[in-house]
């Protein structure tokens, strides 16, 4: 009996356990992809000796990211979107199978651009839980689905190191590709046949993300909040290494590792939120996270210990993590014909704020050290509690 039956997957047109637990596994085999060339990248490094564009590895991997972000999701509204989501985990595998065999240095970098743009199928399979689920289950569906982005993220470091320590660097990239292959297959028994909800062009419905940041202010009020949000968060991640080594600490890089053990607390929380989001409305939530995130900044800004510092970054990841999935919850209810382009603008929204948030902690460290770094931190959850608090006051908006 195929194990992905109607009893657990539910209708063709609804989102069954099974269905939701494969798509939730789903998407943390494919963003992992983003995150496997970082504890390897000095066995990289050693292999390519004497090719400079080793260093860029990552970066290139975050760049291809941002960019399948932006011209990837679109494709989610305008095609049929169970072949899409197969076919990028396909692209995938391909990716992890040139990275595995890359003869160069440039070739490698190339890979790791199409890894990043190809991981981008766990953002295409969030909108498509929302659209699945019943009214009353969209936010535990969304944080079902984020718990397995979260553990995804999470595993993957863990997982590369062992590789890269007991093995070989590419020996990570030979797995990589048959995960991807098993993705696929997943989500070719779990998905119904989902068809295009929109009528447009590839070129128009590009043209369009401006029309509906125009036209929707919850858009611009969740994206702009989830971006402050998350960069007060990536700043902290950005020197918390740094900050360690001090001499208070005087704690190497792999302690600053552990502190993202911690950050597991997140994925439990994910599911929570969403629970949370649909009994008392996404709005609330959002606001919750936003104030969570700023007594984060509190804790981390006074507490001079390890164990002030552990509070701080649980509730840290805690908070961004319930604003997260609350705004993706407010977002996907603005326009069913849009779900891919809105979290096209909504995810590139987040990913830019990421960016900047680590280049100012980066300046701010450089001038002020850690209470510099924590100024800015809770600077930038202010910004985002004050814009929730204002959207609030502008009046009720409909969600559902």
């Amino acid at each position: 009996m195929n194990v992905f039956n109607e009893k657990h997957l539910g209708s063709r047109s609804e989102l069954g356990r099974l269905r939701l637990y494969a798509m939730a596994v789903a998407s943390g085999i494919a963003v992992a992809n983003i995150y496997y060339n970082q504890p390897i990248l000095g066995l990289i490094e050693a292999e390519f000796s004497g090719q400079s564009a080793t260093a860029v590895v990552p970066t290139a991997t975050q760049l291809g990211y941002a960019l399948g972000l932006f011209l990837l999701l679109p494709l989610g509204d305008t095609v049929h979107r169970r072949r899409l989501i197969i076919g990028q985990f396909f692209a995938l595998a391909a990716a992890s199978v040139l990275a595995a065999v890359a003869p160069t240095a440039a070739l490698l970098v190339t890979a790791s651009i199409l890894l990043g743009a190809s991981a981008t199928v766990a953002q295409q399979i969030v909108p498509v839980a929302w659209a699945l689920a019943s009214p009353e289950r969209r936010g535990a569906a969304i944080g079902t689905v984020m718990a397995g982005v979260l553990s995804g993220i999470l595993l993957s470091r863990t997982v590369s190191g062992f590789v890269g320590e007991y093995f070989a660097w590419r020996d990570m990239f030979r797995v990589s590709a048959p995960l991807a292959l098993v993705g696929a297959a997943m989500m070719y028994l779990a998905l119904p046949k989902l068809s295009p909800v929109s009528r447009l062009s590839y070129p128009a419905a590009l043209r369009s993300l401006v029309e509906l940041w125009r036209r929707h202010p919850d858009l611009r009020a969740a994206s702009i909040v989830q971006a402050a949000l998350f960069a007060s968060f990536t700043s902290f991640w950005t020197i918390l290494a740094l900050y360690l080594a001090m001499p208070e600490f005087n704690l190497g890089a792999d302690a600053a590792g552990l502190f993202g053990v911690v950050g597991a607390v997140g994925v439990l929380a994910a599911p929570l939120a969403g629970r949370i989001a649909d009994r008392r409305g996404p709005q609330s939530v959002v606001g919750l996270g936003a104030a969570l995130t700023l007594f984060a900044w509190g804790v981390l800004g006074f507490g001079t210990s390890i164990p002030a510092l552990l509070i701080g970054v649980v509730v840290l990841d805690v908070g961004v993590q319930v604003a997260l999935i609350s705004n993706q919850h407010i977002i996907y209810a603005l326009d069913p014909q849009a779900r891919s382009r809105l979290n096209t603008i909504f995810m590139t929204s987040m990913f830019l704020g990421g960016a900047a948030g680590s280049a100012l902690a980066v300046a701010t460290w450089s001038y002020g050290t850690w209470i510099g770094v924590s100024l800015l931190g809770f600077a930038l959850s202010s910004v985002a509690l004050g814009i929730r608090l204002r959207w609030r006051d502008l009046g009720p908006h409909r969600f559902a």
